[in-house]
C-alpha cells in the first residue's frame, strides 16, 4: 500500500496541466527522463575545483566524408533541436559533434561557476581533443554564436570553415541597457512558467504564429520549473545571461580568418534587455535585416543568406532555406 501511495505522489509531482490543459512533464536537472534523438556520451571535466559532466552527441554517417562539423546550441536550448539539421549533414557525410554546454540540456548545473564564453570554448576544445578532431566546422546559434565567435578566435587552426546562424550579439547592449545585477536575472528566472515561456517564444521566435512542433521547446525548460530543484538551473541560467550582457564579441569579428557564412531570418528582433530601455530605444535593437549586413562587412571574406519573413530559428521554422546554403557552403 504505501508503495503505490509513493508512486501515486510522484507522478502528481511529475506532471503539471498548465492553462491551455497540456500535461507538462517533470524533468531532472540532466534530464535524464527526455531522450535525445541521437546516443549521448559523457566528457568529465576537471575544472574550476569542481568535476562536472559535459555531455554530447558524435553522429558518425557510414558514408563519412572526412568533415565533420560542430553544432553549439542557444541559451533557450540544447543539443536535441539539432536533430533534423544533424540528419542532412549525416546524409551527406559529415559526422556532426553536438555538445551541451555546462549549464545546459543534459550536462552539470553547478552550485557555483564563472561563466566566460572562452571557458565554454576551452571545454568543447577539450572535447575534441578527446575525439581526436583536429579540423572542423563551426556552426553557432543564438547565444552559440557568440560561443562559436570565441571559438574560432580561439583556436584559428582547427576551424575550417565558421557560420553563424541569427547570432545574438552582433551588438554591444552595454551601450543601451542599464546593467542589472546577477541576482535581478536570477529573480526573473524564478518567475518562469509554461506560459510565460511560450508567450516569449510565440512573440520574439515566431511571429504569433505558433506551430505543434514548437511546443517541444517549451516544454523542455517549462518541464524544469517544475523541479525542487530549479532554483540550481535558475541560477546558471542568471550566470549566463550575465556572460552575454558582459562580453561581447562584436569588437573582434575583423579578426576571424576561417571563411564565414551568416544565415539570417530577417525578421528576427531578438536583443538582450528590451524591457529595460525606452520604446524609443528599443525600437532600434535587434534589427537583423541590419545587422546581418553590418556583420558581413566586419568579418572579412564573410557571405551573406538572408532569409526573409523568418525569425530567430530558420533551421526550426523554414529548414529547407537554411539546410541548402549550408550545405553548398561546406562544400
Amino acid at each position: 500500500m504505501k508503495k503505490i501511495i509513493t508512486l501515486l505522489l510522484v507522478l502528481l509531482v511529475s506532471i503539471h496541466i498548465n492553462a491551455q490543459g497540456d500535461t507538462l512533464q517533470w524533468l531532472d536537472l540532466q534530464l535524464s527522463n527526455y531522450q535525445y534523438p541521437f546516443p549521448v556520451d559523457t566528457l568529465k571535466l576537471d575544472i574550476q575545483n569542481q568535476k562536472l559532466e559535459m555531455v554530447y552527441m558524435d553522429v558518425k554517417p557510414e558514408n563519412y566524408n572526412g568533415k565533420n562539423i560542430l553544432l553549439l546550441h542557444g541559451k533557450n536550448f540544447n543539443g536535441a533541436y539539432w536533430k533534423t539539421t544533424i540528419e542532412a549533414l549525416t546524409e551527406e557525410g559529415y559526422r556532426v559533434i553536438v555538445p551541451d554546454q555546462i549549464g545546459f540540456g543534459k550536462s552539470s548545473k553547478p552550485e557555483h561557476f564563472h561563466y566566460t564564453f572562452q571557458q565554454l570554448a576551452q571545454n568543447t576544445k577539450t572535447l575534441l581533443d578527446t575525439l581526436k578532431v583536429k579540423k572542423t566546422s563551426v556552426l553557432g546559434h543564438s547565444m552559440g554564436g557568440m560561443l562559436a565567435t570565441r571559438f574560432t578566435l580561439m583556436y584559428p587552426d582547427t576551424t575550417d570553415k565558421f557560420i553563424l546562424e541569427n547570432p545574438i550579439g552582433l551588438e554591444d547592449w552595454k551601450l543601451k541597457v542599464p546593467y542589472k545585477p546577477v541576482e535581478w536575472w536570477y529573480a526573473n528566472e524564478l518567475k518562469k512558467s509554461y506560459e510565460g515561456i511560450k508567450k516569449y517564444q510565440l512573440v520574439n521566435y515566431y511571429d504569433n504564429k505558433w506551430k505543434p512542433e514548437y511546443d517541444q521547446w517549451v516544454n523542455l525548460l517549462a518541464g524544469w520549473t517544475l523541479n525542487s530543484s530549479y532554483k540550481t538551473i535558475a541560477w546558471n541560467n542568471a550566470l549566463t545571461y550575465d556572460m552575454i550582457f558582459t562580453q561581447p564579441v562584436v569588437y573582434e569579428f575583423e579578426n576571424i580568418t576561417a571563411p564565414t557564412l551568416l544565415i539570417i531570418g530577417t525578421r528576427d528582433r531578438t536583443a538582450l534587455g528590451k524591457p529595460l530601455v525606452s520604446k524609443e530605444v528599443r525600437k532600434t535593437m535587434g534589427l537583423y535585416s541590419e545587422l546581418g549586413k553590418k556583420t558581413q562587412k566586419a568579418i572579412p571574406n564573410a557571405k551573406l543568406v538572408e532569409i526573409e519573413n523568418v525569425g530567430h530559428l530558420p533551421h526550426i521554422e523554414k529548414f529547407d532555406s537554411f539546410i541548402q546554403p549550408l550545405l553548398e557552403f561546406l562544400k
